[in-house]
C-alpha cells in the first residue's frame, strides 16, 4: 500500500518525519502569519538529538538572506497550516541570533549556541 493509495492523512498518523520534509515547511507566528520557513535541522552528531532548526527569511532569490537558529523545542507542528507554529513574533527576531545563509551548516562553538539559548530562555540541547 502506498501513500498516496491510502491518502494523506497517513502523514499524520505518525510521529517521525524525514529531515527532507521538514525543510522548506512554512513557519508561523502565535498569529498565524507566515514569517519564514525551515531552511534545515541542526542534529547532533552523535547522539542524534535535533538541536536547533534554522528558520530563513528575508533576502531575494537567496541573495543576503539570513537565517536564524530557533530551539527545536520552541517549534510545535500545526496541522491546520501544514507547518510549524513558534510563540515569536517577527520583531523578536529583528534582534534574535543570526547567520548568513552561506555559513550556516558550519560547526558553531559552544559559546555561540550559549547566547542563542540564553536569547530565547530556553534550556540548551545538550543539558546543563
Amino acid at each position: 500500500m502506498t501513500l498516496q493509495q491510502v491518502g494523506p492523512d497517513l502523514d499524520y498518523a505518525h510521529e517521525l518525519i524525514s529531515s527532507r520534509r521538514v525543510e522548506g515547511t512554512p513557519v508561523y507566528d502565535r498569529g498565524g502569519k507566515k514569517i519564514g520557513a525551515i531552511h534545515s535541522v541542526m542534529i547532533g552528531k552523535t547522539n542524534g538529538q535535533v538541536a536547533y532548526a534554522l528558520m530563513s527569511f528575508g533576502g531575494f532569490l537567496g541573495m543576503r538572506e539570513h537565517v536564524h537558529p530557533i530551539p527545536w523545542d520552541m517549534l510545535r507542528y500545526d496541522m491546520d497550516h501544514d507547518g510549524y507554529t513558534v510563540d515569536l513574533a517577527a520583531d523578536q527576531l529583528k534582534d534574535a541570533p543570526a547567520l548568513h545563509l552561506d555559513e550556516a551548516d558550519r560547526p558553531r562553538d559552544r559559546e555561540y549556541e550559549e547566547r542563542m539559548y540564553n536569547y530565547y530562555d530556553r534550556l540548551p540541547w545538550w543539558g546543563l
